[in-house]
């Protein structure tokens, strides 16, 4: 018996007054979901506990039957993701540039992330000329990983137990870093958290009145004068996936992070790009999971209904929802001719499209089908149906 999981990133949202109150799910038209949610068990799942927002990451290690304790943290697994160098006991955080201005005294956020365009060459300089840093017996090293992406890697007696100092709402002042109240290794967070300190002011001096930031200023442009880091990790070594589960496992799909957690979990990777057309991408996943004769696990992923709710449009969250439908043709006649396949098709969690959260914490439609699994009466794919389904409420 072959499984497949197929997660749609970020698919679960809210009611939108655009649908009538209904969900883009529920609002999508979607035979191929609705055809699977008919085929056998529906329900409802959290990978936590319902109201908990949670990052894409961390959702995947608690599906995978991973506990929190052991999760390494985001920076650490793009890290691993981009194949940067590293050794073990080094704290990883992801980096990007953010521009900020000064309230007494107080860095205040103006432009986040995805706010600092521009041209590419310009922010590769930037970056280049902050790459090294080293202070009370830490090196720091930021490698650059896409335009204003980058992952730092901090060398000595470092600790990833620090809180993030990025609000990620424009208009809060960038906060204090300090060490993680009651963490394991407090002598070695407060050091981390005094380096980074440090480090950040040097990087905001450098940044400030460089000729670059200068040029984009007087083009209108916001200047890239503030690194941001955030979720330090740290190696944990536990056990593998195969060991855990006694499954061969393979991950389908594109991104970094998700590269760099199929490594940490042992797991295979065939990675693909994202193109124009959603659910040909995701046909073509499939595909691969539909052919591969080696492995007895297989997790498709596509990251596109995330994607879609972050611009913060219902209407592009609901066409994206039903292209990648179309990209389940071939899955859903696989269900009907085949006797050896076992699939899975769920999400991670709920990205609202309309919110001021980065992800929310309803619960997210499941539907399990086999061969010899339980055909219960619902019909229809979506985040109210599911909730009628024989599996009742998964965490």
């Amino acid at each position: 018996m072959k499984i497949i999981l197929v997660l749609l990133d970020g698919l679960g949202d809210r009611a939108c007054k655009e649908f009538d109150h209904r969900t883009p799910l529920q609002a999508a038209s979607k035979p191929n979901l609705d055809r699977i949610a008919s085929l056998g068990s529906n329900g409802l799942f959290h990978a936590a506990s319902p109201g908990i927002c949670l990052p894409s990451e961390t959702a995947h290690y608690l599906m995978f039957g991973y506990g929190l304790h052991e999760f390494p943290g985001r920076g650490l697994l793009e890290g691993v993701g981009y194949r940067i160098p590293f050794e073990d006991p080094d704290v990883l955080s992801l980096a990007h540039f953010s521009s900020v201005r000064w309230e007494e005294n107080v860095p205040v956020l103006t432009h986040s992330r995805r706010d600092i365009g521009g041209d590419a060459s310009e922010l590769k300089r930037l970056y280049a000329c902050i790459a090294d840093y080293a202070s009370k017996g830490v090196r720091l090293r930021l490698h650059q990983t896409h335009f204003n992406d980058a992952v730092l890697v901090m060398s000595g007696d470092v600790s990833p137990f620090v809180c993030d100092p990025d609000p990620m709402i424009i208009g809060r002042p960038m906060a204090e870093i300090l060490p993680l109240e009651g963490n394991p290794e407090p002598d070695k967070a407060a050091r981390t958290a005094r380096v980074l300190t440090d480090y950040l002011s040097y990087c905001h001096g450098i940044l400030e009145n460089h000729d670059i930031n200068c040029r984009r200023r007087d083009r209108g442009q916001a200047p890239a004068n503030f690194l941001a880091v955030q979720r330090c990790g740290r190696r944990i070594r536990h056990g593998l996936f195969r060991e855990r589960w006694d499954l061969s496992a393979l991950l389908v799909g594109s991104g970094a992070v998700y590269e760099g957690l199929a490594h940490e979990l042992g797991m295979d990777v065939v990675r693909m790009k994202d193109g124009k057309d959603a659910g040909k991408d995701l046909r073509e996943r499939i595909d691969v999971a539909l052919e591969d004769e080696v492995h007895d696990f297989i997790h498709v992923h596509t990251k596109v209904p995330d994607e879609a709710a972050h611009t913060g449009d219902p209407v592009k969250k609901l066409k994206a929802v039903e292209s990648l439908d179309q990209g389940l043709d071939r899955l859903v006649r696989a269900l009907d001719e085949r006797e050896d396949l076992l699939v899975a098709v769920t999400s991670d969690h709920s990205t609202a499209s309309v919110s001021g959260l980065i992800h929310s914490g309803e619960p997210v439609p499941a539907a399990i089908v086999g061969p010899k699994v339980r055909r219960d009466r619902v019909s229809v794919f979506d985040e109210v149906s599911a909730a009628a389904g024989c599996l009742g409420f998964l965490r």
